[in-house]
This record gives structure tokens, sequence and C-alpha cells, in this order.
């Protein structure tokens, strides 16, 4: 149950009410899609999707994003961040050099503190550049690395995620 906590903790995003300066990220941002993460009737938060086209293809298009996460649950910033990790490198196609792991972590660190039921952590994809993060609507965090954005959003957005019902809510599906 760890990589749900590290999913849930993980997440960039909060936008449940999508706060300005997540959304203001995005030009034309309209809500593409949300849904709950929840493990044995437990929910730990809500998920929304914000992109300025009604249909997007997250991480194999220039098109930025923003995903957010309203947590209904206390996570330690550590949780998150270890969690985080671990799905990063179980969706990675082959190994992550050490000193990259090393360098993401410390970077996710920066990103995301402990939450508690209602904060709201945002990640925007900044296509070609990176990541910003938010905690309930003020910057955490600047992650200038294109790799690191891709493999942070592959947690919800990769085909292999571990929440496939929620990935194709966050894409708009039902």
């Amino acid at each position: 149950m760890s990589w749900v906590c590290a999913v849930s903790l993980i997440a960039a995003g909060s936008v449940s009410n999508a706060r300005a300066g997540c959304r203001d990220d995005i030009a034309g941002a309209r809500h593409i899609g949300a849904g709950e993460f929840c493990v044995l009737g437990f929910c730990l938060y809500r998920a929304e999707l914000w992109a300025p086209k009604a249909s997007i293809a997250p991480l194999s298009s220039d098109i930025p994003f923003a995903l957010s996460l309203t947590y209904e649950r206390s996570l330690s910033g550590a949780r998150i961040v270890s969690t985080g990790i671990d799905e990063i490198q179980r969706l990675a196609t082959q190994p992550i050099a050490d000193a990259t792991l090393s360098a993401w972590r410390d970077a996710m660190r920066r990103a995301f503190g402990d939450v508690s039921r209602g904060d709201e952590l945002c990640g925007v994809y900044l296509p070609g550049r990176g990541a910003r993060f938010y905690l309930n609507g003020n910057v955490s965090a600047e992650i200038d690395d294109p790799a690191f954005a891709q493999a942070f959003f592959g947690i919800w957005l990769d085909p292999r995620t571990r929440a496939p019902s929620l990935r194709k809510q966050l894409l708009g599906g039902n």
C-alpha cells in the first residue's frame, strides 16, 4: 500500500478549485477530467487535470497541463517523496542512474512538504522545460528537467499506472 501513499503524495496537484497560480500557468486552461484515488475504501485524494485543449496525449506532446491533488488524509513529505521515487523507478523503461535519482529525490523534497486533509498540491508540466509545483496556491519548487517531469507525471498518466481508472477519468473518460 506504500505506492498508494506515494502516488497520492507525489501527485503534484492542487486544483480541486484550481487555485489561480497553478491554473494561470496554463493559458486557456480547461478542466479535462477528475477522479478520486481510493484504496480499500480509503480515499487519499481527489485529482484533477487541466489543459488548454479538451483532448490531450499527456507526456507525448508539447501541450502543458496542470495536475492537482486535494488530499483527504495527512501524509508526510518524506512518504510522498519515497513513494514517488519508487513509482518512477517502477515505470522506467531502463534503470535510472543513482545520481539522477538522488537529484530528483532532493528536488521532490523541496517541492513536497507534509500534507493534511484539504491541502492541495499542484504540478504543472512545462514541455521541454520541466515542472513547477504549488502547495496550497504558492510555488514550492521549479524543477528544470524535462526527463524528471515526464517520469513524475507518468505516475498518473502513463498507461502502466497503478491507477488505470483514475488515469481514464483524468483524461476525460468515464
